[in-house]
């Protein structure tokens, strides 16, 4: 028996996280709509309740409170809802009762699993279902569900209540009545889809990262927020008294400006471009130079995470809710929450715990003087806010060049296998094979070893010079931020060349490329099993799968035939643009397939080593991040830790596995 479930709920907290909006004294459950199966929709108005009976003695129906709450913590009977992270929290906190994952299915994470949107009304579109996603319901859930502004009209209340609307209330009711039904049609389209062996326990797993969530050092927060409002606004007083602008901080106002005073004709402020202008001035420039020089030093976004730390910590100081589970639906990778752990800027600074104690102190003179550049070395310190609970480190152990790993494995390019079975520097051997000659040659440095390591983060995916012009643009602006000279800077001819010799050394993965191909073409074309590599694609149910290692499935939704702009046939399927968030039709091709199982198969591993580390006495995960585990406990565990992290998998045979890691009072990147 399935039991579908959506609620409704008030609090004067944001809704972004689930976790603090329930800590809000005034949080509470307006309604509870659910179905047992594909029987009727019963609603429950939480403002008919009689707790002490546990009666519902609403206009409509009886209803037994205790028995939907008896059967929310009955293991024979399965709880479904669409973000059921929401429905499980919420319950959790307002009933003051342990839900238990394990018992529970994730309807939208269930779309993501198929590559539909995990939106519910664009999932219930793009499904075409007979009932879909009222509408009307942004305005009841804005006007009973949020704080309102207190006005005359209003009679200077804050909050809207049923009595102030029967009639939109009723309104709220049959929305979430409709709610429970688009969910329930929702679940029974995708039931076709079921999980694999390996898959069902992280969503369980998952839930317990978000739930323990992870300490922030609030001094630290607190002072760099304040050192940064401090120090900006300096510097825009600055730049508004050379400028005589309004506002300098406005990219309209600053570009006119710019234009007015040069011979420019400027596309981008960006802090990838500001650099180039610098460059560009003359000598006697020296007003234009600083203002440009005021952009690049106010530029780190990075900064805002410290807000949004503050701004998601709960009482207790703990960010939780970090991770989405299923948020990438392509990969099945998480997505990051929040705070967005998930792309923190590499810290670099050698002195780090200095600046981060004189961060914590408040002395913004200090971190002047010493460092020039305020905003660089806050948005350096951006990741050491993370902290261990009292008396315990955090340990980080990661993968190394997982991604270069697996999909060596996936092709089966032997050479590179037995370079990571050795003593693993792949960029040297990788060198040695483009230019014809001795790894020993390889220098770190040299123009040959930047040239190989480019190519081996660009160019796996059959990415070309629009490619490498990409990565090379990324790597160049890290090296100007930290002061170091860029050397690396081939021209278009020379980049073909690099594409022509690093496919040539290696083959097996360019071939996967074109087997990969011809497979799925070959499987929409036929509608045939075919296996490829270590994955086998199949359709059903006008689904493309691909069976992962693992026994995971990556889906395609309505993929078929259409030519492509090199006068061939490539398979096109139904999806999110990851730029747009349009669903459309997306032109697929051998690369992208293959990125797409790389991507996934290590994800997979490092989902198994969850798992594992979550079936041992070191079961403290508070943070993952794409190839690494963070864990919050005693010192003296970290041999454990990397060796589960690095130990073989028994669905990977012969994937070369290794995981390095430290200890230390706050996260950062290794040195």
């Amino acid at each position: 028996m399935t039991l579908a479930i959506d609620i409704e709920t008030f609090s004067s907290y944001p809704l972004n996280n689930v976790y603090k909006y329930t800590e809000a004294p005034d949080f509470e459950i307006l309604l509870i709509g659910y179905r047992y199966d594909d029987g009727p929709v019963h609603v429950i108005d939480m403002e008919d309740v009689d707790y002490t009976a546990g009666l519902y003695t609403g206009i409509s129906e009886a209803i037994n409170l205790d028995k939907f709450l008896q059967d929310l913590i009955n293991p024979a009977i399965l709880k479904s809802a669409f973000n059921a992270q929401f429905e499980i929290t919420c319950l959790s906190e307002y009933f003051k009762i342990e839900l238990d994952p394990a018992q529970w299915r994730c309807t939208m994470a269930g779309a993501g699993m198929l590559g539909l949107p995990m939106k519910l009304e664009t999932c219930a579109a793009v499904l075409k279902l007979p009932e879909q996603k009222d509408p009307k319901g942004k305005a009841l859930i804005k006007y009973f569900t949020q704080p309102c502004k207190p006005t005359k009209v209003n009679g200077g209340r804050t909050r809207n209540l049923p009595e102030h609307s029967p009639e939109k209330w009723a309104e709220f009711i049959e929305y979430c009545r409709k709610d429970v039904e688009v969910e329930s049609q929702i679940r029974n389209k995708i039931s076709f889809y079921s999980l694999s062996d390996f898959e069902k326990p992280m969503f369980q797993i998952d839930q317990e990262i978000n739930k323990r969530g992870v300490r922030i050092d609030r001094v630290l927060v607190e002072n760099a927020i304040r050192m940064n409002g401090v120090y900006t606004g300096k510097l825009w007083g600055e730049a508004a008294s050379i400028t005589k602008l309004a506002n300098p901080n406005s990219v309209t106002q600053l570009k006119t400006w710019l234009e007015d005073n040069t011979d420019w004709q400027i596309e981008t402020l960006s802090k990838q471009a500001i650099p180039g202008l610098i460059e560009s001035l003359d000598l006697n420039q020296v007003e234009i130079k600083r203002v440009l020089e005021i952009r690049q030093l106010t530029s780190k976004s990075s900064i805002k995470k410290y807000q949004a730390m503050l701004d998601n910590a709960g009482s207790d100081d703990r960010v939780r809710g970090l991770f989405q589970y299923y948020g990438a639906n392509r990969t099945g990778r998480w997505a990051g929450r929040q705070v967005q752990v998930q792309n923190l800027i590499k810290n670099w600074l050698p002195d780090l715990k200095l600046a981060r104690q004189l961060v914590r102190e408040g002395d913004l003179e200090a971190v002047e003087l010493f460092y020039g550049n305020v905003g660089l070395v806050l948005s350096q310190l951006v990741r050491t806010a993370f902290i261990p609970s009292e008396g315990n480190v955090l340990a980080v152990s990661d993968f190394s060049a997982i991604e270069a790993r697996v999909i060596a494995w996936l092709a089966g390019e032997k050479w590179k296998l037995d370079i990571f079975n050795g003593d693993g520097k792949i960029y040297e051997a990788t060198g040695a094979r483009m230019f014809n000659c001795k790894a020993e040659d390889i220098k770190k440095g040299s123009a040959q070893r930047d040239a190989a390591k480019i190519c081996e983060l660009a160019l796996g995916y059959q990415g070309a010079v629009g490619a490498l012009t990409q990565m090379i643009e990324g790597e160049k602006y890290k090296f100007l931020e930290r002061g170091k000279p860029w050397v690396f800077n081939p021209t278009e001819d020379e980049m073909k060349d690099l594409v022509y010799k690093w496919r040539g050394a290696n083959p097996r993965i360019v071939k996967l490329w074109y087997d990969t191909n011809n497979a799925v073409i070959n499987c929409v074309d036929t509608g045939e099993k075919i296996t490829v590599g270590k994955v086998t694609y199949h359709i059903e149910k006008g689904v493309l799968f691909c069976t992962l290692p693992s026994g995971r499935q990556l889906s395609y939704m309505r993929p078929k035939l259409a030519p492509n702009k090199f006068d061939g046939v490539s398979v096109q399927y139904e999806g999110m643009d990851q730029t747009t968030k349009q669903w459309k039709r997306i032109a697929a091709y051998g690369g992208l397939f293959v990125e797409n199982i790389t991507q996934a198969v290590a994800r997979d591993l490092l989902a198994e080593k969850l798992k594992r580390i979550n079936d041992t006495v070191l079961n403290s995960i508070v943070m993952h991040v794409h190839d690494e585990a963070v864990l919050d406990i005693p010192a003296g565990n970290l041999d454990a830790v990397n060796w589960l992290m690095g130990a073989p998998v028994s669905w990977a045979p012969g994937l070369p596995m290794k995981a390095e890691g430290f200890e230390t009072l706050f996260y950062k990147k290794d040195d």
